[in-house]
């Protein structure tokens, strides 16, 4: 099925032909038509789908042929200021194409609130915007969000974590009541479920389930290992396996930083990535690593979502992540584009229920696997050392013990 049968202007079929999109994926036949016709959209499909042209193709179209205005007409929100850039790559990478190119101003907190207020200057047709920083420039008067007609939230779910929520219903509340609504997500728990069912009217609703012809190809892998001996572990893959680049996911930003460092004291171009880093820190990071000039990337869940690297081989998870819904976005940065991948995580003894739980939501059982050298020696918490009993019966169990008590307490029978 070409782009073309999709309903989208010749313009902007060769505007996505320009930026490699050749056919569309499941997610964008049937979400480019519905917004096309003007009807509210909530969409659910896994990471690496195509979610973005999926939006962004429709937005532009319906730009076209209008006026250019200095408030803007459309507003994609997003959790993070790295999806935030890469969405308006996107946006700004189709219109450039096109013969009438809307302006695409993209703002992010981070960094410093002036340059973006200058560019506003000139007005802007489409924002994305993180959303604090967006409300801080309408506290400002450098933008106001009276002629919003279409409204795009991007990763919905992780616009209702932490102190998202609250910052979004301000910005709902800035909005026209007549627009159009999308809501685009990997993964729909209650909270985002509530806000479709309060946001939309009568949406249309697409979720491309997974097949063989759209699951992304990674091959998963469960490496048992003790927790003192996981960075050994991984600098012997990533010299084994000699992959150009590899994604390493840990729990903090202090791991992020000792696990880099020791690799790169190992020989390895390693480098951290987190929020703990300046904005343009992680941008330069970010863009060396798609250059291949990082062999290794260390980080925190900041790169779990909205990061598009071309090519990834490989993911590690050094630390599990908190949630299955996390693993699904960490392991989805590789195996992207109809590429394969693989997603290795490290089981440690203590780690060990916890990805047994990962599992049982996900639907899937991971052999676990040992590598010569590497074996754990120690034992799972709550597991008796040998020689120390612990068969079930051999013991009194809570319940026994408690009846012995209360045995004891009753007066002698005569």
């Amino acid at each position: 099925m070409p782009f073309a049968s999709l309903g989208l202007s010749p313009a902007l079929v060769a505007a996505a032909g320009a930026l490699g999109f050749r056919s569309p994926t499941p997610v964008q036949a049937e979400a480019i038509p519905a917004i096309l016709r003007g009807t509210d959209l909530v969409a659910q499909a896994q990471t690496g789908s195509g979610k973005t042209a999926a939006f962004a193709l429709p937005l532009l179209q319906q730009l076209q042929g209008t006026q250019p205005s200095r408030r803007p007409r459309a507003l994609v929100l997003a959790p993070t200021r790295e999806l935030a850039a890469q969405v308006g790559e996107v946006l700004q990478g189709l219109a450039r194409h096109l013969p009438h190119a809307p302006r695409v101003a993209v703002v992010f907190g981070g960094v410093s609130i002036n340059p973006q207020m200058m560019a506003l200057r000139g007005g802007a047709d489409v924002v994305v915007a993180t959303p604090g920083r967006l409300l801080d420039l309408v506290e400002h008067n450098a933008l106001s969000l009276s002629s919003v007609g279409l409204l795009v939230l991007d990763e919905a779910d992780r616009l209702l974590d932490l102190g998202f929520a609250e910052e979004l219903q301000r910005v709902l509340a800035l909005l026209p009541g007549k627009r159009q609504n999308l809501l685009f997500s990997a993964t729909f728990p209650p909270g985002v479920e509530q806000l479709a069912q309060g946001l939309l009217h009568e949406p249309v609703r697409v979720q491309v389930a997974e097949s063989a012809a759209n699951t992304p190809d990674i091959t998963q892998r469960a490496i048992q290992v003790d927790a003192a001996r996981r960075t050994q572990l991984l600098r012997h893959l990533v010299q084994e396996q000699q992959w150009s680049r590899v994604l390493v996911f840990v729990a903090t930003q202090y791991a992020a930083e000792h696990v880099a460092e020791k690799l790169y004291k190992a020989g390895i171009y390693a480098s951290p990535f987190h929020g703990g880093l300046s904005q343009g820190a992680r941008k330069q990071v970010l863009q060396e690593f798609k250059d291949e000039r990082w062999q290794v990337v260390v980080t925190t869940d900041l790169a779990a979502r909205g990061i598009d690297i071309a090519q990834l081989p490989a993911v590690v998870n050094y630390d599990l992540p908190r949630s299955a819904v996390d693993h699904v976005h960490r392991i989805g940065r590789t195996g992207r584009a109809g590429e394969s991948g693989v997603a290795i995580s490290f089981i440690t003894p203590e780690a060990e229920a916890h990805f047994r739980l990962i599992e049982k939501r996900q639907h899937q059982a991971v052999p676990r696997e040992q590598i010569p050298g590497f074996e754990p020696t120690q034992s799972p918490p709550g597991t008796p050392a040998p020689g120390t009993g612990g068969i079930k019966g051999k013991r009194p169990s809570k319940k026994d013990k408690l009846r012995a008590a209360a045995a004891a307490q009753q007066p002698p029978s005569s």
